[in-house]
């Protein structure tokens, strides 16, 4: 890896690392930037996703405030996660890699979708507190689709908080701040079962992986703080088109 490349990943692990406190999707940026600098697919995802870990450790760290009464909901709803984060290990590390090489482009263009229609997301998440019919964390729409959501976290990750924002917010009555709380912790347990299956299992790039975990994980702390007083919008829709773009030269490849 040359000093230039060196430098693109770390940017993007600093960007992906942010973003995906912010609102999520920040894979969009880092995986692509692991590609670019000529990791094979698999490799690429895999390294990205040990090194967005620290990102999601920061990220949750910096709202441990927000959820300091939310160990039982925690518990209960990281367990469902965390099993679905397992299954998603097991797909990655059984199936060939062309299948991944085959359905990655339509999952980069799924996670630019989902991060698109984020905004609408977040609509519904803050009128939530309106809603005092809305189902409670023992919800079995809620475990199956955290499950899910898990199982395509750790198979490939890109939009994995997208999701859980999604998700999360339309079954529980908690406070925005609280909910992206909740979203990076459960994050950070999909990650953590997919970095214990991949560093004994997958072909991991260490090179790249020492450039970019240390920038996620200052990224996400960053994002956290920020997350709390600006709006990600126009970062938002940077990620999209970027998303987009690799999905589209994916499929052209293909």
């Amino acid at each position: 890896m040359t000093v230039v490349e060196a430098l693109l990943v770390a940017c993007a692990g600093f960007l992906g690392g942010a973003v995906n406190a912010l609102a999520g999707g920040g894979s969009l940026i880092s995986f692509p930037a692991l590609l670019a600098v000529g990791y094979p697919a698999v490799t690429a995802n895999v390294t990205n996703s040990i090194a967005m870990w620290p990102g999601y450790a920061s990220s949750s760290v910096a709202f441990r405030k927000e959820l300091s009464d939310q160990r039982h909901q925690l518990t209960a709803l990281g367990l469902t996660a965390t099993l679905g984060g397992a299954a998603g290990s097991l797909l990655l590390l059984g199936l060939p890699s062309e299948v991944f090489d085959a359905v990655v482009p339509w999952f980069v263009l799924l996670a630019s979708l989902l991060l698109a229609v984020q905004p609408r997301l977040a609509d519904l998440i803050r009128r939530r507190d309106r809603r005092p019919d809305r189902a409670p964390h023992r919800s079995p729409g809620l475990h199956g689709a955290l499950f899910l959501a898990g199982a395509y976290g750790a198979y490939f990750g890109g939009g994995l908080g997208v999701v859980l924002l999604g998700v999360l917010g339309l079954y529980l009555t908690d406070h925005l701040h609280v909910i992206m709380g909740m979203k990076n912790v459960i994050s950070l347990l999909v990650s953590s079962v997919a970095v214990v299956a991949f560093v004994f299992f997958a072909p991991v790039s260490w090179a790249a992986l020492a450039i970019v975990a240390p920038a996620a994980f200052a990224g996400g702390y960053t994002g956290s703080k920020v997350a709390k007083r600006v709006s990600p919008a126009a970062l938002r829709l940077g990620i999209v088109v970027i998303g987009i773009v690799v999905g589209v030269v994916m499929l052209a490849r293909g």
